[in-house]
């Protein structure tokens, strides 16, 4: 009976010395999320290109024959708009809730004539932009998330120095922006 007792306090201690732990370094890994690290590469609504050496915010591009840019936005007052133009071999582009959910993916090859287009909006906003539908939109894609707030990671092959500044220039001319609504 004693060694049963024993057992449980040693269990009971043992878990709320873990429980301390966690707490304690909680803060230390809630802010080098994803979405506060692409926070804190600049103002939000507005791709930031990605260099080959991790910055302060601990973000880099993994691949070299990827250019990445990202951007950080915030649907609680209008939805987002994903905008690029084409010329370049390849483009791909993912968009993230605040914790990390991929919450759509497109590249040049699925979207309509190479072109980027997107719209990420809440269900209520999509919802709206869909019953008043302007026609510069048509060809839009709107995508709805839950979450207001998120990023979107931009992607550009670049397989041979020559191809960089082409993709530099696709990602420099992108836009996320605020759409003006209502």
């Amino acid at each position: 009976m004693l060694k049963v007792l024993l057992a449980i306090v040693t269990g009971l201690v043992g878990a709320a010395l873990l429980h301390l732990i966690i707490i304690l370094a909680l803060p230390s890994f809630s802010e080098r999320d994803a979405y506060s690290k692409v926070l804190g590469e600049g103002q939000p609504f507005r791709f930031h290109a990605l260099g080959g050496r991790k910055d302060a915010t601990g973000l880099a591009k993994e691949d070299p024959f990827l250019e990445v840019a990202v951007c950080a936005f915030d649907l609680t007052e209008a939805p987002v708009r994903l905008s690029a133009g084409s010329g370049v071999p390849f483009w791909s582009l993912a968009t993230f809730d605040a914790a990390s959910n991929e919450t759509f993916s497109i590249n040049d090859r699925t979207s309509a004539g190479g072109m980027l287009d997107v719209i990420v909006a809440t269900p209520v906003q999509a919802t709206a932009l869909r019953k008043a539908m302007p026609s510069s939109l048509m060809q839009s894609i709107i995508v709805e998330t839950a979450e207001p707030q998120g990023y979107a990671v931009l992607r550009v092959l670049s397989p041979q120095r020559s191809f960089r500044p082409m993709a530099t220039q696709f990602l420099a001319e992108a836009d996320c922006g605020q759409m003006a609504w209502q």
